[in-house]
C-alpha cells in the first residue's frame, strides 16, 4: 500500500469504520455489504450505522498498513473493521476487527494484550461492538475475550449468531 493513502475524513465519527481491502470478487463484496446493512431487529433494535470506505487505493492493505495510516490521523475510534479476503470468501461472513491501539502507545505488554490486536467478527457483531464502544459501556478487550471464548475465535454478538 502506498504511504500516500490517507485516513478517511469527513465522516460521522460515531459510525463504525469499514475499510474494504480486497477487490478481487465484486459479487462477494456485494454479499458482505448486504450482510453489513442487515439489522437484527427480531432480537434487539441495533441498526446498522457504518461508514464504508470502498476505495481501490486500500487494495491489499494489511493490518500494519491500516495502523500506520491511522497513526497519521487523530482517530477517536478504538477499532476499524477490514473487509479482507477472508471476509469475501469465508463462511459465515466475518470482518477483521482491528484495534487501533499499538504496542508503543501502551504502558506495558499486559495493556496491549488486553486492548490491542485483532479478531474476526460477524457483521451484526460490528453493530453491537460499535454501539457499546461509543457509549463506553464496554471496551475492545471485552469483545476480544468473547471472541477468544468462541471455538472459531469469532465475535458473534452476545446474543449469538443471527437467525437465518
Amino acid at each position: 500500500m502506498d504511504d500516500r493513502v490517507k485516513w478517511p475524513t469527513g465522516r460521522d465519527e460515531e459510525a463504525a469504520l469499514i475499510i474494504r481491502t480486497d477487490y478481487g470478487d465484486e459479487p462477494a463484496w456485494e454479499a458482505v455489504r448486504a450482510a453489513l446493512m442487515t439489522a437484527r431487529g427480531e432480537i434487539d433494535d441495533i441498526e446498522p450505522f457504518v461508514h464504508v470506505v470502498d476505495d481501490p487505493e486500500w487494495a491489499g492493505a494489511t493490518p500494519a498498513d491500516v495502523l500506520h495510516a491511522a497513526s497519521t490521523h487523530a482517530e477517536r475510534h478504538e477499532v476499524v473493521y477490514l473487509a479482507d479476503g477472508t471476509s469475501m470468501h469465508g463462511a459465515p461472513v466475518t470482518l477483521l476487527a482491528l484495534s487501533l491501539l499499538t504496542r508503543d502507545r501502551c504502558e506495558d505488554d499486559e495493556e496491549f494484550e488486553a486492548y490491542g490486536g485483532s479478531f474476526r467478527v460477524v457483521p451484526y457483531g460490528i453493530h453491537e461492538m460499535n454501539a457499546n464502544l461509543m457509549i463506553a459501556s464496554m471496551d475492545f478487550g471485552d469483545f476480544t475475550d468473547a471472541a477468544r471464548s468462541d471455538p472459531e475465535g469469532v465475535f458473534r454478538g452476545f446474543s449469538g449468531a443471527p437467525a437465518a
